[in-house]
């Protein structure tokens, strides 16, 4: 037997003229609502039962027993709904049909359980929580005449003052496949679902029950526990969506991306969809809307802002001379131009100026080897090669790179600020404590004892679940430089102390007292010796991939994400697909999903692989 919590009138809102009212239920007003809850269910009211998904299993949906759609309406509304619906469906002129089965269907959410008591308030309208199917103990039942009027009102002068000046195409349908021919779009705005944040083909079900169709939930792209869809297949589909919008979208122009997700997984696979199919991404902002979602504001992991993605469409120039030269250096420093010239030269917000991220060296690196791989070609420059390319090739200030002809108007605008713009950084893997290291170091050599109380710090409950923890002394040791106390204090231990201890100022690189002070500092190389240093840390994380590639077992416990991402570029570079596939296996999902870069080694390796086979 179906049992469901009793409902019970508790209190009549009602109003005469302008003035307000409300009284408990006497016996007359529950003697009406006896005997309607007595009457047959009207014809038109869906009787299906609710589709088994993410919503249904958890919560009041399931503590209350909600199963079917006539669950959602108690008595009055289901016979209200049932007529309304009944005389808009009889209506002959189909256009006119149409109109008034839009403006019902604008009460069946309000006519529902789903619609909460506010009583802070008189008007009960519209108070359903939106993007989730949520019965409160408390439902406030309208009159229909309440709810549709003022929609009445709304809809008639929407209707009246609109006056097309010219055509417009509205079309629905899957973004995998559009009706749109190649290259005939300025701008791509979209706004594509959030991984598994708002399961729309399930809410869709309350009012297409009405009409009775179904929205065809396989092609949805969305995080799916429940229809077992993972992480890569939402990927899979948005990947196709936007190859879709790659293709119809004119060479040189942008596209905008709204996204929000707390997800790491699932924001990389929306980095990566854009980078698989060509887009090269150039800025990211925060957005935000004021007033949050109900996942927004209620969940402990989710973004509080969303994100704005803007990424552009090369104009085919820059491919045409990649097919020609191939993967040479010139090739890469071709990107680099085309991409610095795309990318904001400043961004403030509230008056403060801020760091744009896309043009950190190591960024810009990130996007430069996306692009060749996209386009199966090898990189031709390793990382400390190329960065060292880039200082000597393009000014540099606060840690962003500019071409030549931008530098001008960031210092002008950097001479009106306050302070230089900072960059924000998240201890979270061993290539992030490096980061974190240099930055450190930069500003302050330091000995192991001064630097290890405070990477601790850094180091915390942030940390990537299934990446090793390497040692501070190791870190070191593979990407600075120590001074031992012989020879001259180097240059930047010595600018430091000199600016930092007035008893050192002044003295030279020799003096005895500098070098007792600087002996045992730590501090970042110069440009001349850091390649030297960046070869050796390559050979040796190179070597620790051979012994992933060897060990026993289908999975990898604990691991280095630098050796893995040496060794996925490496193994790139060999055209070595299986080993990425290979070792990509043994690895938990969340922890190949959780990066981007090797998850895009493995997506380029698993395309190579298919199109091979």
């Amino acid at each position: 037997m179906n049992k469901r919590p009793k409902r019970v009138p508790v209190s009549i809102a009602y109003s005469i003229g302008r003035q307000k009212f409300s009284k408990e239920p006497d016996d007359h007003d529950l003697g009406i609502i006896r005997r309607i809850s007595e009457l047959p269910f009207p014809n038109d009211l869906p009787m299906n039962s609710m589709p088994d998904s993410q919503m249904t299993r958890v919560g009041r949906m399931k503590t209350t027993n909600t199963a079917a759609i006539h669950h959602m309406f108690l008595p009055r509304a289901a016979q209200a709904m049932g007529l309304l619906w009944q005389k808009a469906k009889e209506h002959r002129d189909p256009r006119t049909r149409n109109f008034l089965l839009f403006m019902v269907e604008q009460a069946i959410w309000t006519m529902s359980i789903l619609n909460r008591n506010r009583p802070s308030g008189f008007s009960q309208v519209n108070q359903y929580l939106s993007g989730v199917f949520y019965v409160a103990s408390q439902t406030a039942e309208c009159s229909p005449w309440y709810v549709l009027e003022g929609k009445l009102s709304r809809l008639t002068k929407a209707f009246q003052s609109y006056r097309p000046k010219r055509v417009t195409a509205i079309t629905t349908g899957s973004a995998t496949n559009m009706p749109i021919p190649t290259e005939s779009v300025d701008y791509i705005f979209t706004d594509p679902p959030f991984g598994e944040n708002i399961y729309y083909a399930d809410l869709n079900v309350l009012v297409e029950s009405w009409h009775g169709v179904r929205t065809d939930a396989l092609p949805e792209a969305i995080v799916d526990r429940v229809r077992d869809k993972s992480v890569f297949d939402y990927q899979k589909l948005m990947t196709e969506s936007f190859a879709e919008y790659y293709r119809v979208l004119k060479p040189g122009r942008w596209i905008t991306i709204v996204f929000s997700n707390s997800r790491a997984a699932v924001w990389n696979s929306i980095q990566v969809g854009l980078q698989q199919v060509g887009f090269v991404v150039a800025e990211v902002t925060a957005l935000d809307k004021k007033q949050g979602s109900f996942q927004q504001v209620v969940s402990p992991n989710a973004v509080k802002q969303d994100l704005v993605i803007s990424a552009y469409k090369p104009n085919g120039g820059l491919e045409k001379r990649l097919a020609e030269r191939g993967a040479a250096p010139e090739s890469s420093w071709d990107f680099v131009e085309t991409h610095l010239r795309q990318l904001p030269i400043t961004k403030r917000k509230s008056g403060i100026l801020e760091m744009v991220v896309e043009r950190d060296p190591r960024r810009i690196y990130d996007r430069m080897v996306a692009w060749f791989v996209r386009h199966d070609f090898p990189v031709p420059l390793s990382t400390e090669e190329f960065l060292d390319g880039l200082r000597n090739r393009y000014p540099e200030r606060d840690g962003m790179v500019f071409l030549p002809e931008q530098v001008a108007e960031y210092d002008r605008k950097r001479a009106q600020a306050a302070q230089a713009p900072q960059m924000e950084l998240f201890v979270s893997d061993e290539r992030s404590a490096i980061d974190w290291l240099m930055d450190f170091l930069r500003k302050r050599p330091s000995t192991y004892q001064e630097v290890h109380p405070e990477f601790t710090t850094q180091v915390g409950a942030g940390w990537r679940k299934h990446e090793e923890r390497p040692e501070l002394s190791a870190l070191l040791a593979d990407n600075f430089l120590r001074y031992d106390g012989s020879g001259d204090v180097p240059s930047q231990i010595h600018s430091y102390l000199s600016t930092n201890f007035k008893d050192l100022r002044g003295l030279e690189k020799d003096d005895p007292r500098l070098k007792a002070k600087a002996k045992d500092r730590w501090y970042a190389p110069d440009p001349s010796k850091a390649k030297d240093l960046e070869q050796k840390r390559e050979r040796s994380l190179l070597k620790e991939f051979e012994n992933y590639k060897s060990a026993p077992g289908r999975k990898l416990r604990e691991f280095r994400l630098e050796v893995l991402r040496a060794g996925f570029k490496n193994a790139w570079g060999a055209k070595d697909y299986k080993t990425i596939i290979g070792i990509a296996q043994k690895i938990p999902d969340e922890a190949l999903q959780e990066d981007e870069k090797l998850l895009l080694w493995y997506d380029q390796a698993l395309t190579r692989m298919e199109a091979d086979a």
